[in-house]
């Protein structure tokens, strides 16, 4: 028994070790591919958690920033945005040139961020890269008394509705599973028993409420292939180019030249004890 949990815990090691730097190789078109996060996802920011200007953010994990430029937008002044990948950094540094705006290349983990008492904390579509109750903790421990956290996720796909090209690819896509799937069925963003869970777990945090919303993302081939190659479970496979050329050709020939996806957000906030 030791012995299968050690093991686990290995892969899981290795697991968030590649996905830190699974995404910067083309950081362009990552960016472009990507949905980006409803306007009520930044709206409940402004008013549940006080995102105003000159407010002290700081963000794990921001990539290309697709969270980045709506929070320095909202007058986050400074904004402090941790980022491992060297390549994603780069990409966020020169497309958002914003003297608000530093950029630690760094893991969260090991960020040092001093006496920091930011107002606010946020991660985009990251949080299932880190180890929970470790980052949760340190989280508390660089946010100011009343202060907020806040996670939100693009989750792609949701087994309560009807999805015929999910149901027409998932073999063709079965691969290495992506720390964000989960477990016991469930998506990591979307299990709020457990999230609700390890915010109260580590004693810090009260106010804590999550609020989610269905939607559609509609694809042609083109925006298909590119959203699929930003996958960490596709941008692995040494077979990578012949799975997205076959997409392609699903979209094209199956699904008339256009899929839609279904697509849940969901944000959660609380707030420093």
């Amino acid at each position: 028994m030791y012995q299968e949990r050690y093991l686990g815990w290995l892969r899981s090691l290795s697991t968030r070790s590649f996905g830190r730097k699974a995404f910067g190789a083309d950081p362009a078109s990552y960016h472009s591919a990507r949905p980006p996060y409803p306007d009520w996802v930044f709206a409940t920011l402004v008013e549940r958690c006080g995102l105003a200007d000159g407010k002290s953010v700081f963000e794990i994990g921001p990539g290309t920033g697709t969270a980045t430029r709506p929070l320095l937008d909202l007058g986050a002044r400074p904004l402090i945005a941790v980022e491992p990948d060297p390549g994603l950094a780069a990409y966020l540094r020169k497309n958002n040139p914003d003297e608000a705006l530093k950029v630690m290349v760094s893991t969260f983990e090991d960020a040092a961020f001093g006496e920091a008492g930011f107002d606010l904390g946020v991660c985009a579509t990251a949080l299932h890269w880190l180890e929970e109750g470790f980052a949760l903790a340190k989280v508390a421990g660089v946010l100011r008394p009343g202060g907020w956290w806040t996670m939100v996720w693009n989750v792609f796909g949701d087994d309560s509705r009807p999805d015929p090209f999910h149901e027409r690819t998932k073999m063709l896509l079965a691969a290495r599973r992506s720390p964000s799937a989960g477990t016991c069925g469930i998506p990591f963003a979307l299990d709020s028993t457990a999230r609700v869970e390890a915010l109260r777990r580590t004693g810090a945090f009260d106010l804590i409420e999550h609020r989610s919303s269905a939607w559609l993302l509609e694809l042609d081939p083109e925006q298909t292939v590119a959203l699929y190659a930003t996958y960490s479970d596709v941008t692995v496979r040494q077979d990578r180019e012949a799975v997205l050329t076959k997409l392609e050709r699903i979209v094209r020939d199956e699904f008339h030249g256009r899929v839609t996806r279904n697509m849940t957000t969901i944000l959660y906030t609380a707030r420093r004890c």
